[in-house]
């Protein structure tokens, strides 16, 4: 143990600290947004308040551990702790878990109305399934453990090289639960999380919309079994019956809201629901957006459309007829449809002059502002071939590091 002066009134201090209570220290001050002197200082304040010392703490494997007291606290819990007859290391651990006793976890905040996340463009290629699972990944992930997260500083920055590591900052996952509803005739987002789309002769979403269910919308959903994500994570599958949904929701009386009346029985069960929408702008893309409408008591911008595109002038022109479509359903059916934002998806600023231009013209439009870059790197693609979550697959990727970063622009 050795102590330092520093300019600020604090001096450092250095002992040991097992490696699991360090690691609990360092998620709960994350979860608390505390920091970590003061959360020690605190907990060495109460130790030295009691009338005694606690529960032996297991301090074996103990290695260095580091912080910053104020001047003189140092000295006085040393004292306290040989008037206890107890060891610095035991003495400090103690502290520290009484600080961890004394200061829970906080309950995960969730909504009063299930949020429902509509990801949309009808060009296809522009990664709507790709940022629709890494969304709910990131949604979904541990709350008990620290995950890289872009700082929300470096979404124009991080145009200007690809290469470049991100500046992050670890914070807890946000353990929401999660449901990913693959409405694309295609089942990519199925695919890719390793599911089996849904059998053509069985029950199936499209049959729910239609008014033809065969059973229970609640017995196709499947868990996305995966250690990070802690049963949260859930897929309704696809079925390739979706091709002929227009068809049949053109005989549905109010088939704006067929979306709405088939995920009705299951939206209790989370806290956000996205929508992998197909590229179409037919009837289902109705069904999808008046499904985001804002409901009486949401605040806005809780529920709405989440707009893909790519850094390239296509994705410009689909844009204007996505938003059209949204525009004229709002103002024919007299609802709010927010917007949540543009995500631009595989930015690549090696393309040259095309990415970036197109790049700055998304963030010029402002409403809606463009909430997540993300760039066209492998292991997105490798998840894809392995069918595994992104961000179990590759947790400290850049990618995976801004998909965190979107969803908490959007939470």
């Amino acid at each position: 143990m050795t102590t330092h002066a520093t300019p600020s009134d604090r001096e450092k201090v250095v002992s040991k600290l097992p490696g699991w209570l360090r690691q609990n220290l360092k998620i709960r001050a994350a979860q608390l947004g505390v920091e970590i002197q003061a959360a020690v200082e605190r907990g060495i304040t109460d130790w030295c308040d009691l009338a005694s010392a606690t529960a032996p703490v297991d301090t074996s494997g103990a290695d260095s551990f580091s912080t910053f007291l104020p001047e003189g606290q140092w000295d006085d819990f040393r004292q306290v702790a040989s008037d206890r007859r107890l060891s610095l290391i035991q003495s400090l651990a103690q502290s520290v878990q009484l600080w961890l006793d004394n200061n829970p976890a906080p309950e995960i905040a969730r909504p009063s109305v299930t949020r429902r996340i509509v990801v949309c463009n009808q060009k296809g290629g522009v990664g709507k399934t790709a940022i629709t699972a890494g969304t709910g990944e990131a949604l979904a992930e541990d709350p008990g453990k620290l995950h890289p997260v872009r700082i929300a500083k470096q979404l124009a920055a991080a145009s200007d090289a690809q290469d470049t590591p991100l500046d992050t900052e670890n914070l807890p996952g946000l353990g929401l639960r999660v449901l990913l509803v693959d409405f694309d005739p295609q089942c990519h987002l199925t695919n890719q999380l390793g599911a089996a789309p849904l059998p053509m002769n069985g029950d199936s979403l499209t049959n729910h919309m239609a008014g033809d269910p065969k059973g229970d919308l609640r017995d196709l959903i499947v868990s996305i079994d995966d250690e990070a994500f802690g049963g949260r994570l859930h897929l309704l599958p696809a079925c390739n019956d979706a091709f002929l949904l227009d068809v049949r929701l053109s005989a549905v009386r109010a088939r704006e809201a067929a979306l709405e009346r088939a995920l009705a029985s299951v939206e209790g069960y989370y806290d956000v629901i996205l929508v992998d929408c197909p590229p179409s702008l037919g009837l289902s893309m109705d069904a999808a957006a008046y499904y985001g409408r804002r409901r009486e008591g949401e605040k806005p911008g809780q529920s709405g459309a989440l707009i893909v595109v790519q850094a390239e002038d296509s994705s410009a022109d689909a844009y204007e007829l996505l938003t059209r479509q949204i525009d004229d359903l709002r103002s024919d059916l007299q609802v709010d449809i927010d917007y949540l934002g543009i995500v631009v998806n595989l930015y690549d600023s090696r393309r040259g002059y095309i990415a970036t231009s197109s790049l700055q013209g998304w963030v010029d439009i402002k409403d809606p502002r463009v909430v997540g870059l993300i760039g066209d790197l492998k292991e997105q693609k490798e998840a894809v071939r392995v069918k595994q979550p992104l961000l179990s697959y590759a947790p400290r990727s850049q990618q995976a590091v801004g998909m965190r970063a979107l969803a908490r622009e959007i939470s």
